[in-house]
């Protein structure tokens, strides 16, 4: 019987969001394509620093060990590097002892074509032009933050810890465009008389509703899976987010509606192995802090609409 992913949680994650490639991204850019290949089969021995999604790969891979339980995750390498480039990220995983078995390997192609065939709950990669492809194929998908301000300390991995932004990210982006389009008076009158609706699902519900659903499986004593919503939100467009959550009947262990303070030091009092936001200005910020990942808007969705007229 062939190996099914159906039941699993199953992560797609690029090399460089997994190790530190930093320098070996520069040659790449600045050298070009012959140069970066021959660095890596040159240095295929010299292991690879922890990147910006190890901890959370690392944590969400031992789940596979809690109280016995083997389906719970699959990680697979999803990486735009040849089958000829790509030992040394494997000597690497197996330096590190990460059960990673499984991998997809395009030599500069586009992933999004595999995305739904390996059945991806999430993608993470530095490649904007992949997680754009993923977000619009409605899958969960984040740019990680490569470029780090400050040295990110890393997380214990005795409990995973993910923290979401609201709008545009959990929920889909119209209360954002009218804010963007309208101003904050219009935004929370909107979500005063919209209160009792819940808001529809964004580019990571369905992410959400299966970490809580695996939440559920693993018990809610000492659960080793934590979750975070961190919100620009306040009183009184708080409500609307509480019953839309009761509504998909989804578990939110912690909530911060901030009213436009600042996201770093709560995810960093909160220990977030990443975070997601739609906006740049907090991810960079939250960067310095935590690790965290740009959710880009749907090619289909008002602010994509909103952010091209805006660039005219």
């Amino acid at each position: 019987m062939a190996y099914n992913l159906d039941k699993k949680m199953v992560i797609g994650v690029s090399s460089r969001a997994l190790f530190d490639l930093t320098v070996e991204n520069e040659i790449f850019e600045t050298q070009g394509l012959q140069a970066y290949c021959s660095y890596q089969v040159e240095h295929e021995q010299d292991i690879l620093k922890p990147g910006p999604g190890f901890q959370l790969i690392k944590s969400l891979l031992r789940l596979n060990e809690y109280n016995g339980k083997q389906d719970l995750v699959e990680v697979i390498i999803m990486s735009r590097n040849s089958p000829d480039t790509s030992l040394r990220v494997f000597n690497a995983i197996a330096h590190y002892g990460l059960p990673i078995t499984r991998s997809v390997l395009v030599s500069g192609a586009s992933l999004a074509p595999y995305l739904a065939a390996f059945h991806t709950d999430l993608f993470l990669s530095a490649y904007e032009d992949d997680v754009q492809c993923a977000i619009d194929s409605g899958i969960a998908a984040g740019i990680i933050c490569t470029e780090r301000t400050a040295q990110v300390i890393p997380m214990p991995t005795s409990q995973i810890r993910l923290a979401f932004d609201g709008d545009a990210v959990l929920f889909d982006d119209q209360s954002e465009l009218i804010f963007k389009e309208r101003g904050l008076d219009a935004f929370e009158e909107n979500e005063k008389v919209h209160a009792r609706e819940p808001l529809a699902e964004g580019p990571f519900a369905q992410f959400l509703k299966k970490l809580s659903d695996l939440q559920r499986q693993l018990g809610t004593d000492n659960c080793p899976i934590r979750t975070a919503l961190v919100t620009s939100r306040s009183a009184p467009a708080h409500e609307r987010v509480i019953r839309t959550m009761r509504a998909w009947n989804v578990r939110v262990d912690e909530a911060f509606f901030l009213g436009g303070l600042e996201k770093k030091d709560v995810l960093k009092a909160f220990g977030a192995q990443i975070f997601f936001d739609d906006q740049s200005v907090h991810t960079l910020n939250a960067a310095q802090a935590v690790p965290a990942a740009r959710v880009p808007y749907s090619s289909a969705g008002g602010m994509h609409r909103f952010q091209q007229a805006a660039q005219m």
